[in-house]
């Protein structure tokens, strides 16, 4: 009878540490980019260029998660313990345009309130994607993009970078023809499975002269 008395308060007491530790668990990856995605009102399906990664911020800790749908571009911040959104931006990537906002009843803003930090943040927001839509419309034939005969075409440096990278598609990629010291390179990068490739093509020889990989 002792015995079992023993082996019952043994079991009770693994019972009451397993709660405990549930008590500080995190919701993980999953569950907090279904939360993103709810937010952004978009599927997981049609996002691509996705990135996760955890991060600890005055004894917080924290997901950040980024994606792009079409052409907007989104990061979000969650609360890894309970998935309360902290903040959140998104950019259009053809525009340059967005919005920011810092969630009400967090911290991060400082002891700034948290309706005026989104305010004026909203403001400051429009008035540069205004801005940026006027200089776009008056200095479009003086565009960063440089327009030149180059050997290699934008589509065959896509497909060299992507041949790179098994299972990523052009919705992974972002490229670019510059023009650097003279030369005509393609700049890009390809974000795919939590790896970002960085790279640059000589846009007349198709010559690699940097490709570099990081795992988020």
């Amino acid at each position: 009878m002792k015995k079992r008395m023993i082996v019952t308060a043994a079991a009770a007491l693994t019972m009451l540490s397993l709660a405990a530790g549930c008590g500080g668990s995190e919701i993980g990856e999953n569950k907090a980019k279904e939360i993103a995605l709810q937010d952004a009102g978009v599927s997981e399906s049609d996002i691509s260029r996705y990135r996760f990664s955890k991060d600890r911020d005055d004894g917080m800790t924290t997901y950040e998660i980024q994606f792009h749908s079409g052409t907007t571009e989104y990061e979000y911040e969650l609360n890894a313990k309970n998935g309360d959104i902290l903040s959140y931006d998104t950019e259009n990537t053809e525009t340059g345009s967005g919005k920011s906002q810092i969630q009400s009843g967090t911290d991060t803003t400082g002891g700034t309130d948290a309706s005026q930090a989104q305010n004026n943040t909203q403001n400051s927001t429009a008035d540069t994607a205004q801005n940026n839509t006027q200089n776009n419309t008056q200095g479009n034939t003086q565009s960063n993009t440089p327009t030149s005969n180059v050997q290699i075409s934008e589509a065959d440096a896509k497909a060299a970078a992507l041949k790179r990278v098994p299972g990523a598609t052009e919705r992974d990629l972002r490229m670019e023809l510059d023009l650097d010291d003279g030369k005509y390179i393609y700049e890009g990068d390809i974000i795919y499975q939590q790896t970002e490739y960085e790279f640059e093509i000589d846009a007349n020889t198709g010559n690699f002269l940097k490709w570099s990989e990081e795992r988020a």
